[in-house]
C-alpha cells in the first residue's frame, strides 16, 4: 500500500532555520528528511511516556463517550 503524504507548514525563528539547514548540510540530507526524522523520534518518545499515554487514554475515553 502506498503511503500518502500531507504537506504542512511550520514557522521557525531565523536562528532555528539556520541551525536546521546547517544540520541538514552536514548530514547531507534534505531539511525535510531531518524534520521527518526528528518528528518520528519525538512521537516514539511520547509513546513511551507514561503521562502521555494516560492523557491519550483519557482523550480516547472522552471521544468514545461522545459517539456513545
Amino acid at each position: 500500500m502506498a503511503r500518502t503524504q500531507k504537506a504542512m507548514t511550520i514557522r521557525l525563528s531565523h536562528e532555528q532555520a539556520e541551525e536546521l539547514e546547517l544540520v541538514a548540510a552536514v548530514a547531507k540530507q534534505p531539511v525535510s528528511e531531518i524534520v521527518r526524522s526528528a518528528i518520528a523520534e519525538h512521537i516514539e518518545t511520547r509513546k513511551q511516556d507514561k503521562a502521555f499515554r494516560k492523557g491519550l487514554r483519557a482523550r480516547i475515553e472522552r471521544a468514545q463517550r461522545m459517539i456513545g
